[in-house]
């Protein structure tokens, strides 16, 4: 009785395991330009089309790979932001909280 007690647990924690880690590996959902938070920040996916009446203070050299908020490298084609938990942005994108990586 021991014996099969204890491999269901182990079982049971190793299923667990693999649940989370399967979670962990699917790909992050990028962020749309018509998310209400994406829409409030101006995010655009493609910097050259922010809008410059709008934004007069963004610079083509702003880019969301070179912001402080990027949580990735920034030859990445995309990564996660501070701005937007548990989504991606384009490296290539812009948005009004773009802040010089220090």
């Amino acid at each position: 009785m021991q014996s099969t007690r204890r491999q269901f647990v182990i079982y049971s924690v190793s299923g667990v395991g693999a649940l989370c880690l399967g979670a962990a590996a699917q790909a992050q959902a990028m962020v749309s330009e018509t998310d209400p938070q994406a829409v409030a920040v101006g995010y655009k996916a493609d910097s050259s089309k922010v809008d410059k009446q709008k934004f007069p203070k963004h610079a083509a050299t702003q880019l969301c790979s070179n912001c402080a908020l990027y949580q990735g490298a920034a030859t990445a084609a995309a990564a996660g932001c501070a701005i937007f938990p548990g989504k991606q942005v384009a490296g290539k994108g812009w948005c009004s909280a773009w802040a010089k990586k220090g």
